[in-house]
């Protein structure tokens, strides 16, 4: 029969694979989004519909938060690195370089997710971990670059705020892993969504008001589409991905969960062939393959060697 251990690991990997599915196929809700509202709106909106499921939930005793006594400012920080970071550093990217360049920059983000949670949880990788990450990577790589897609270095403003979203979003993995050490997975998810809606409205508004459009803010949600794509991207794209992440974190090591993040590739190609009918060709099998592979590589490692976590969290750093 397994043990609490193995059980808590195997939910873990059920979650993180829930994650990775929501987010490949978000960018189609996205695409739909953006062509009724910009994105600091959209993001606004999008926000909003995950804190009110948050207060949704907190009120039906569903999530419970209590952070009396608990070093509630850490959240502050962690909100900074995602929502607010990652998401700005993106979207202002994307003005200055492509969406394929975006897709390879971000491929990059469990090697640096390795390296920050080596520098500050002192989370060792094996050789073969290390080469399994490379592999994920590279995997990535082939597909975009077989599309014809690459680094321009013309875009420097661009790919440097590309960059910064992908140091964001591993710093928000690692924060998350040690700040699980004293808040609850519902804990962290609720202080990410109130603050994210909060300051996108902060951003909206200002926005608008500057333009002299306040009138127009809630213009997109006239649209049946929009308001789908908003309720796919709020509760299931922010609120939902941000528990099971968290979850995961509580149990995973970093690099193990943040690889998980190139599966939205393999997720993406295979809701555009199914339900748009885009080509698949045969260096998307490849590149998803080799994504697959070292996926599968950072996660499971022939010889077995158990070690403590984090807050009594054990950390198997092999099959269990």
């Amino acid at each position: 029969m397994p043990s609490k251990l193995q059980r808590d690991r195997v939910y873990a990997y059920i979650a993180v694979l829930v994650y990775a599915s929501i987010i490949g196929l978000s960018f189609m809700f996205t695409k739909v989004a953006l062509a009724y509202a910009n994105p600091i709106d959209t993001l606004a909106i999008r926000f909003t519909f995950s804190f009110a499921g948050i207060v949704v939930l907190v009120a039906t005793g569903v999530f419970r938060i209590s952070l009396r006594g608990k070093p509630w400012p850490r959240l502050l920080l962690l909100a900074l690195l995602y929502p607010l970071g990652f998401f700005v550093f993106q979207t202002f990217g994307l003005k200055y370089a492509s969406s394929a360049e975006g897709g390879i920059l971000f491929a990059t983000t469990p090697i640096l997710t390795a390296v920050l949670a080596a520098i500050f949880l002192k989370e060792s990788t094996t050789l073969w971990q290390k080469l399994s990450i490379l592999l994920s990577v590279s995997g990535v790589v082939l597909i975009f670059g077989m599309q014809g897609a690459g680094i321009d270095l013309s875009n420097a403003a661009g790919i440097s705020l590309l960059l910064l979203s992908c140091l964001a979003s591993a710093g928000y993995v690692v924060l998350s892993r040690f700040l699980l050490r004293t808040f609850t997975p519902h804990e962290l998810t609720s202080a990410m969504m109130a603050i994210g809606c909060v300051a996108f409205w902060l951003a909206s508004l200002t926005g608008h008001a500057a333009q002299g459009t306040l009138d127009q803010l809630f213009t997109p949600l006239a649209n049946a589409d929009f308001v789908w794509s908003m309720l796919y991207l709020g509760i299931l794209a922010s609120l939902v991905t941000s528990f099971t992440s968290s979850y995961a974190l509580s149990k995973l090591e970093a690099s193990r969960v943040s690889v998980f993040s190139n599966l939205t590739t393999v997720i993406s190609i295979a809701a555009g062939a199914l339900m748009l009918g885009e080509t698949v060709t045969i260096y998307h099998l490849i590149g998803s393959a080799l994504i697959i592979a070292g996926v599968i590589g950072t996660n499971v490692k022939p010889k077995s060697r158990q070690g403590h976590g984090m807050n009594g969290i054990r950390i198997e750093r092999a099959d269990g």
